[in-house]
């Protein structure tokens, strides 16, 4: 998501992991590194290695590389007053995340975010990039700090104000009722 909100497309990966020791089976752990795979092989992105430890907790990522215009290389600290924020996705997969977590969504109602959060943004890179040059003036991914979060974070650093229409923000269904039993870290103060 970082390199796809800065009009960029990710070329390598290594992979960082840690699994508890005894408490998960071998099928599970392949099915993790074989999802991650092949949403790599999506991306065009070649895996070149990784990490892995033991852990109490179930921890999986990626340390992606990429690349970019370099005349081109918008950041969160370039916006402009009158400039429009633009959203590529539904607002609401860490509230829907949380519920996951403690079994408080039926698989049919998350389905949704679930999907949401297996799409690749390379759409929207795909988009910036083609726009034509300066058009775009601030990018941000909107990911653990949520939508309030990585925009207080776009206007401190551009020196704006940002509003936000809270009516106008794409969530998906059901969310807000949801969102106080399931704060996700990004919600905490």
């Amino acid at each position: 998501s970082d390199i796809y909100a800065m009009g960029g497309r990710p070329v390598t990966a290594l992979a960082i992991a840690g699994f508890p020791k005894d408490d998960l089976d071998t099928d599970t752990i392949r099915a993790i590194f074989k999802g991650g795979f092949d949403k790599l092989h999506e991306a065009g992105v070649a895996l070149l290695g990784g990490h892995t430890v033991q852990d109490r907790e179930i921890k999986f990522g990626y340390a992606v590389t990429g690349a970019i215009d370099p005349a081109r290389v918008p950041t969160n600290a370039g916006a402009r007053v009158g400039d429009v924020l633009l959203l590529t996705k539904a607002i609401g997969t860490g509230v829907i995340g949380t519920a996951i977590k403690f079994e408080r969504i039926s698989p049919q109602d998350a389905a949704p975010a679930i999907r949401s959060m297996q799409t690749l943004n390379r759409a929207a890179a795909d988009v910036l990039r083609e726009a034509p040059a300066g058009a775009v003036h601030a990018c941000t991914d909107i990911t653990g700090f949520g939508l309030l979060g990585h925009a207080t974070e776009m206007a401190r650093a551009s020196v704006v104000t940002i509003a936000i229409e809270a009516a106008r923000v794409p969530l998906f269904d059901g969310v807000l009722a949801m969102a106080l039993p399931n704060r996700s870290g990004g919600m905490q103060s």
